[in-house]
């Protein structure tokens, strides 16, 4: 089977050897997606439902690039520093994953690589 791979720009993609997405045959998966900012820099610091809203952002162009859409996500995963901010984060991906309704996982992390940076967000998209 074909293998693409998507890059996002992220300067951690060469560091760390990984892609933003990757898809093989009708299978897209999206790497931890972090808030980081068309300019490089953190979005919506201290704001968990502006991060979100950015790593969603991402995420979907991260598809477009693998040929998927929103629509074909089938599971989601979001990773917050403090589990109590569940329901902000939740509402920027009920925002976008309302009427798509994928299998979704909240869980609470220790931290991320960048300590300004609340949430991360995982997707899985099935293209028919």
């Amino acid at each position: 089977m074909q293998r693409q791979t998507v890059s996002s720009g992220s300067p951690f993609e060469g560091e760390i050897g990984f892609s933003r997405a990757v898809r093989v045959g009708p299978h897209v998966s999206v790497a931890g997606t972090a808030p980081i900012g068309a300019d490089g820099k953190l979005a919506g610091e201290g704001d968990v439902y502006r991060q979100t809203q950015r790593c969603l952002e991402i995420i979907t162009q991260a598809l477009e690039g693998a040929g998927a859409s929103l629509e074909h996500v089938v599971r989601t995963r979001v990773m917050l520093t403090d589990i109590s901010q569940w329901r902000e984060a939740g509402r920027a991906h009920g925002e976008v994953f309302g009427h798509i309704r994928p299998a979704c996982t909240f869980v609470e992390v220790k931290g991320f690589i960048d300590p300004l940076w609340l949430v991360e967000l995982e997707a899985d998209a099935v293209v028919p």
